[in-house]
C-alpha cells in the first residue's frame, strides 16, 4: 500500500428528511463530523446531462476506519464536502486486513 497522507479535512454530510410544513418532506444535508482525508484522483469524463456539460471525476478518498454502526463511519448515499467540492460517496470498504482504513469510492460532478 502506498503511503497515506491525511492532509484534507473534509466534512462528512448526510440527508436527512425536514417537515415542509404542508405535511410533506424536503430533504436537506446535515453535518455529521469532520474527517482528515487523503483524496486520490482516478479518472474523469465529460458529460452531457440535459444540454449541459458536466464533468465527472471519480476519487478515492481515505479515511481512518470505524467499526460499522459507528456514526464516523461514512456510508454510500452520504458525502464529503470540502469547501464548494461536494464528493458523493458510492461505495465503502476496509481498505487494509486491520481495517485501519476505509476506502471511499465516490464522484464529484462540476457544470462546465
Amino acid at each position: 500500500m502506498s503511503r497515506l497522507s491525511l492532509n484534507r479535512r473534509l466534512v462528512l454530510e448526510a440527508q436527512v428528511p425536514q417537515p415542509d410544513g404542508a405535511g410533506g418532506e424536503s430533504r436537506s444535508w446535515v453535518r455529521v463530523g469532520d474527517l482528515w482525508a487523503d483524496v486520490t484522483a482516478r479518472r474523469g469524463r465529460r458529460l452531457g446531462r440535459g444540454g449541459i456539460a458536466v464533468s465527472r471525476g471519480v476519487y478515492v478518498v481515505t479515511v481512518r476506519g470505524a467499526p460499522v454502526g459507528d456514526p464516523a463511519r461514512p456510508l454510500p448515499q452520504q458525502r464529503f464536502r470540502e469547501g464548494t467540492r461536494v464528493y458523493q460517496i458510492q461505495s465503502v470498504a476496509e481498505q487494509d486486513a486491520q481495517g485501519r482504513y476505509l476506502a471511499c469510492l465516490t464522484h464529484e460532478e462540476v457544470a462546465v
